[in-house]
């Protein structure tokens, strides 16, 4: 009943989501979405004109939340050390409720090879990347964490430990929350860097 309510395009995007996180980035074809979907390839062809049009629009829902995102973290007020915890552990609860979306992370390299995902993936992460280095620098110049790193070597710090923490959970059962794991890895990072 309640897929009667969703898009058909949100469905096949979904389909390609749960692809790519059950069988790898080159599974992802309009055949396989189409026996998943239970539907033709020609039905299929009704709404995207190839597998890279799906690509597109998996990209674009993969960082669909950032803005907000990033608004609701700007607006705490709160110290910059907790806006990055809030900040992380926003991705942190949404991986954990959507656990086939985060697989998208580990796929980086193969979708900056993509002609038609290049762009769209490199803008969603350098935007990333920018936001949570401004937030590192703001800790630093109001002393809530010492100067020892540069905000970006800090940045790529934690974009390390969430890559790390998300592939770990693909390899291995664990029966914490990426979102525990996670905020218990930048806490530990965080209180090593705190101003004296």
């Amino acid at each position: 009943m309640v897929e009667d309510y969703i898009s058909k395009k949100d469905r096949i995007i979904s389909t390609a989501i749960e692809i790519i996180c059950e069988s790898g980035l080159s599974a992802l074809t309009t055949r396989n979405i189409a026996i998943k979907e239970n539907m033709s390839e020609a039905l299929l062809y009704k709404y995207y004109g190839d597998v890279d049009e799906v690509l597109q629009d998996v990209i674009d829902y993969y960082f669909k939340f950032d803005k907000g995102i990033r608004a609701t973290v700007t607006a705490k007020n709160v110290s910059y050390v907790e806006k990055i915890k809030a900040y992380f552990d926003s991705y942190a609860v949404y991986y954990d409720n959507y656990y086939a979306l985060a697989v998208i992370m580990l796929n980086y390299e193969e979708l900056l090879h993509n002609m038609s995902t290049r762009e769209k993936v490199t803008e969603g992460i350098l935007e990333r990347k920018k936001y949570v280095c401004d937030l590192f620098e703001n800790a630093i110049k109001n002393n809530e964490i010492r100067d020892d790193l540069t905000s970006d070597e800090l940045s790529l710090m934690v974009t390390g430990i969430m890559m790390q923490v998300t592939l770990s959970r693909r390899l291995v059962y664990n029966k914490n929350t990426l979102q525990s794991e996670l905020n218990e890895s930048i806490d530990k990072l965080l209180n090593i860097l705190k101003s004296e």
